[in-house]
């Protein structure tokens, strides 16, 4: 077995998906340091996060398409 299958085997294992008892564990740590009335809040900011950068691409891809069409009139 060479070096490049040894790396590509354990990439593989720390890439797969969470499992159930992982899922749970990491559900209790976010509940003991932020606390039950926190990740509303969190989450909340979280989403906000998104919405703007989804906004910031939508803007970013509309005034490349602006820019395609007047180097294409003149």
């Amino acid at each position: 077995m060479s070096i490049l299958n040894i790396l590509s085997v354990g990439t593989a294992q720390l890439a797969g998906w969470f499992g159930g008892y992982e899922v749970i564990l990491i559900v209790v740590v976010v509940l003991l340091l932020f606390g039950g009335k926190k990740i509303p809040e969190l989450m909340r900011g979280i989403g906000k996060g998104v919405k703007e950068f989804k906004g910031g691409i939508s803007e970013d891809s509309d005034k490349q398409e602006d820019d395609k069409k007047e180097a294409g009139t003149k």
